[in-house]
């Protein structure tokens, strides 16, 4: 069995994000952006959510709207990748929920306290581990 693919997003000034990508979930989104590294991009925050565009343009893939806390995602409308760590403004209970229907690829396994910190505007660069 392989190891598990692993890509690091690295916050300005606030620290790093160890996410292990989960290729199975949607295959096609994480070879795109897997070869795509590395990425850049400006963070945003959506109530406990950050996410920032890549400028990539990735179809819909087994996409859903309902996330889990630290799942990692790509949002098809906004070219973005999003990281899910708590509530979100359309929230129904305590689970994060994506604004429209996202491709999850990935979890967080470390550093998931580090996304509390992030601001609007920090810049982020997504890399292989």
């Amino acid at each position: 069995m392989a190891e598990p693919k692993r890509i690091r997003f690295k916050f300005e000034g606030v620290g790093s994000v160890l996410v292990e990508v989960k290729e199975e979930w949607n295959p096609k989104t994480a070879k795109r952006i897997l070869d795509s590294l590395p990425l850049t991009g400006r963070a945003m925050r959506w109530g406990d959510e950050v996410y920032f565009d890549v400028g990539l343009n990735i179809n819909e893939e087994n996409s859903r709207v309902d996330m889990e806390v630290g799942e990692v995602a790509f949002w098809p409308p906004g070219s973005a990748i999003c990281l899910f760590f708590g509530r979100t403004p359309v929230s129904i209970s305590d689970k994060p929920r994506a604004y429209s229907p996202v491709n999850p690829f990935g979890v967080v396994v470390e550093g998931l306290e580090t996304l509390k910190k992030v601001r609007g505007g920090e810049t982020v660069t997504v890399e292989k581990a």
